[in-house]
């Protein structure tokens, strides 16, 4: 029987025991800050990365992984007679799809997936585990793909800002959206659609935002079962444990997940940042 190896990125907020567990191979993007360059997630933490930014006067920036990190982890597992599929955040997002692309062209022949999640976070993360579980249970390459595939929309991660400061510098959301939202001072709420970061709505103050948060996954989830959330949180975890508890009571999970915004995303959506992501129906 053929074994099936899972690559993800580093962006998709997975806990290490999960990691650990399904023995994920996981590649870090990049975090560029002045002349220092960290992998995500490797060589700095989020904990370090929100406390720097909050006081740096220095913007990071962030780029893809180099097609050479996939070239080195997929001739390993190829070199131990593994199949292998990569679960990659979107590639409107990043060039990280891509990288992999060009590592693939390298082995023309052999049992390599890449499938675009269309998404980041634990709206991922979640694909990756469902994928993960089914390859533990024997699952082969192309029923993998398939399960990859159908999760993508099956999944997704709705989340509030403190500023679309952040998301303007990193060219993520468009400069009139990001006008709207500060001169009104209001607090936006976004949603990853389509694989990219769209404006839902806007509401004045925080705990609004944190109320519209949970009823717009309710809404996105209706009244498909199970039901797995997750939680994530840039520097703002009592918001998010509070945001965990009130989807939880609506949905009546059968799997929560708790967890940091990486730095990579967190670059890009600031402290402050909380999400919720969702799996329903599979």
């Amino acid at each position: 029987m053929s074994k099936v190896a899972i690559i993800t990125d580093s962006t998709a907020d997975i806990p290490k025991e999960s990691i650990e567990q399904y023995s994920l191979q996981v590649i870090p993007l990049h975090l560029h800050w002045g002349e220092e360059t960290f992998l995500d997630g490797v060589d700095i933490q989020p904990e370090e990365f929100y406390a720097r930014l909050k006081q740096s006067s220095v913007n990071p920036t962030t780029s893809q992984p180099t097609p050479a990190a996939f070239k080195d982890i997929f001739e390993k597992l190829l070199k131990d007679d593994f199949e292998i599929i990569n679960i990659l955040i979107s590639s409107k997002l990043s060039g990280t799809v891509d990288s992999a692309i060009q590592a693939k062209a390298f082995f023309p022949d052999a049992p390599i997936e890449i499938v675009d999640s269309q998404s980041t976070a634990m709206a991922m993360g979640f694909q990756v585990l469902a994928v993960a579980q089914a390859a533990a249970d024997g699952a082969n390459l192309a029923e993998c793909k398939s399960l990859a595939e159908k999760a993508i929309n099956n999944t997704g991660v709705v989340f509030a800002v403190d500023t679309l400061e952040f998301l303007h510098r990193g060219g993520r959301i468009g400069g009139g959206a990001r006008f709207l939202g500060t001169a009104l001072k209001m607090k936006p709420i976004l949603e990853i659609k389509d694989g990219r970061v769209e404006s839902v709505e806007r509401v004045r103050t925080r705990r609004k935002s944190l109320d519209r948060l949970v009823e717009l996954v309710a809404e996105r989830v209706g009244t498909r079962s199970p039901v797995r959330l997750a939680a994530l949180n840039a520097a703002a975890a009592e918001d998010a444990r509070w945001l965990m508890e009130q989807t939880s009571q609506r949905l009546n999970p059968t799997e929560v997940v708790f967890s940091d915004v990486s730095p990579v995303i967190g670059t890009h959506t600031g402290p402050g940042t909380v999400a919720v992501a969702y799996m329903a129906g599979m």
